[in-house]
């Protein structure tokens, strides 16, 4: 299936769509919508824009979750967006634990390149919204046009890495997903 005519937004899931946890989220229970953050997805839906998530889910790797459990969480997850007149269209997920130094994880390209690859994405007029370095790197790995940072999550503590030039400045921080996605919709640059 190709998305050629389609604008992208690649969304992270822990800590910029939901709260995110030391302890991981291990059930749809501990799945929490950030405010705004399902509202967003209606919002890019309204305006032309296709969302593929691309997240790291260890939890698989460290025998926190179930492949069924996960799905399970994915679920709440994609009831709460179309509720809210969003939607997804698909969602790229890494099992792995870091140890295993797979291609896949953030902040390797791995995912953003298996979306590239399914859907014939023009990487360098999609958009990235992360909350991490690994957000950011593996965006910039791949040739993703825009790389937009929330504050929400581990914002913050990627903003000092920003600052202290450990990272390169993402080409807009947001407060939040929400304010993410206006500026991703307001953005003149034509990228398509």
């Amino acid at each position: 299936m190709s998305v050629n005519n389609k604008k992208i937004v690649f969304i992270d899931r822990d800590g910029v769509i939901n709260f995110d946890s030391p302890q991981y989220i291990k059930n749809e229970d501990e799945f929490v919508f950030i405010p705004g953050s399902a509202e967003a997805f209606g919002l890019l839906k309204d305006n032309g824009f296709e969302t593929i998530i691309i997240t790291n889910q260890s939890v698989i790797g460290r025998k926190m979750v179930t492949s069924e459990g996960l799905e399970k969480i994915f679920s709440k997850m994609r009831t709460g967006i179309i509720e809210s007149g969003g939607r997804i269209l698909d969602i790229f997920f890494c099992p792995h634990v870091p140890e295993d130094k797979c291609g896949c994880r953030k902040p390797e390209p791995g995912l953003l390149n298996m979306a590239k690859e399914k859907y014939s994405v023009d990487m360098s007029g999609a958009y990235m919204i992360g909350d991490t370095a690994k957000d950011m790197l593996a965006a910039e790995r791949a040739g993703v046009g825009r790389k937009i940072l929330v504050r929400t999550g581990s914002g913050v503590k990627t903003l000092d890495k920003i600052k202290s030039g450990e990272l390169n400045t993402p080409d807009y921080i947001a407060d939040d997903l929400m304010a993410a996605v206006k500026w991703v919709i307001s953005d003149g640059t034509g990228l398509i």
